[in-house]
């Protein structure tokens, strides 16, 4: 999905950012990250593993919900644009999860010339269970 440009002049503080949703994690998506991340930690791929820890099968890697989250800003306001990025992983993310990403905007100022704003993130599940919470900052252009 390609960004639309987004002007510091076009937002404030309490706007809420455009939600993204991941529908639903599949086994064959985890596979694919622990490839692409070098995490094969077998609890993301096999279910004895995810079924001794209690789990009840695999789950999902925690970066997994990060890059999620990440994706949320990028898709709003482009690749360029994010200067800060921190998520905390509070809940679990399994296979067959939809994982819907929220955020709004807590602050906008400027500083050094350049203009900016900060935003909470929220993760939650189809259970309305959150998994990832977080913060970003991110840049913006004048019009």
């Amino acid at each position: 999905m390609a960004a639309t440009k987004v002007f510091f002049e076009d937002v404030e503080t309490g706007d809420k950012i455009p939600e993204l949703v991941k529908k639903p994690i599949t086994e064959t998506q985890l596979v694919m990250y622990a490839g692409a991340s070098g995490d094969f930690n077998p609890m993301h791929t096999v279910h004895k593993f995810g079924e001794r820890a209690g789990f009840g099968g695999v789950i999902a890697h925690g970066m997994l919900g990060m890059a999620f989250a990440g994706q949320l800003i990028t898709d709003w306001l482009g690749v360029d644009a994010m200067t800060k990025f921190s998520v905390r992983f509070v809940g679990i993310t399994k296979p067959k999860d939809i994982i819907t990403c929220n955020g709004k905007i807590t602050k906008k100022y400027s500083n050094g010339g350049k203009n900016y704003i900060n935003c909470d993130l929220v993760s939650v599940n189809q259970n309305g269970d959150t998994v990832v919470t977080g913060s970003a900052t991110a840049v913006l252009p004048n019009k």
